[in-house]
């Protein structure tokens, strides 16, 4: 099977350059191309899933019925262009809560690896953040930075775990993916 896990918030929809996440359906747009990319994810026969921290639950700032409508819209974009999430796993909790599931903890990417019964190894990670990188780090996954959202100010001497790849956004990450899967050899991906 192949599986690849990927952020929300600066990787899929965009964010004004004070955000660091969303907590209305208003603020829900897509960045460019990244509805296509998860569709010819799709296409390709990739499981696409989310893993995402929404401490904005923890914090009161909204609900998870907000959080299900903003959802609810990306599937319903999603479909439109024939792609679709098969998962989503978020993290309600804020930092204090010191839980497993909040990334850059490995919780979340540990849950969904057992699930689709992956190897962690085979799995790539995307992500316009440090926080998921580093999730995916822990558990040895295949690492790849978007510069939309907050990737563009991450110094990468200082900040980007070994052998992390790096891309303008998530249309670039999932070009390369492709490419990549079509270059194995017969049976090797």
């Amino acid at each position: 099977m192949k599986l690849v896990i990927l952020d929300r918030d600066g990787t899929i929809n965009s964010l004004a350059d004070e955000e660091a996440f969303i907590s209305s359906v208003e603020e829900w747009v897509p960045v460019p191309g990244a509805l296509q990319a998860i569709a010819s994810l799709n296409h390709a026969g990739w499981r696409v899933v989310l893993a995402t921290n929404q401490s904005g639950l923890g914090r009161g700032l909204f609900d998870v019925t907000t959080l299900n409508a903003i959802h609810a819209l990306m599937h319903k974009q999603l479909a439109a262009l024939g792609g679709r999430l098969d998962a989503i796993f978020y993290c309600p909790h804020t930092a204090a809560d010191a839980c497993n599931c909040r990334k850059p903890a490995p919780g979340l990417m540990e849950q969904i690896c057992e699930r689709y019964r992956v190897d962690p190894r085979t799995v790539p990670v995307i992500g316009s953040c440090a926080a998921h990188l580093q999730a995916g780090a822990a558990i040895g996954a295949q690492l790849h930075l978007v510069d939309s959202g907050q990737g563009a100010a991450i110094d990468p001497a200082l900040s980007l775990p070994a052998g992390t790849h790096r891309h303008a956004d998530l249309a670039a990450a999932v070009a390369y993916l492709l490419a990549s899967a079509a270059a194995l050899p017969a049976g090797a991906g």
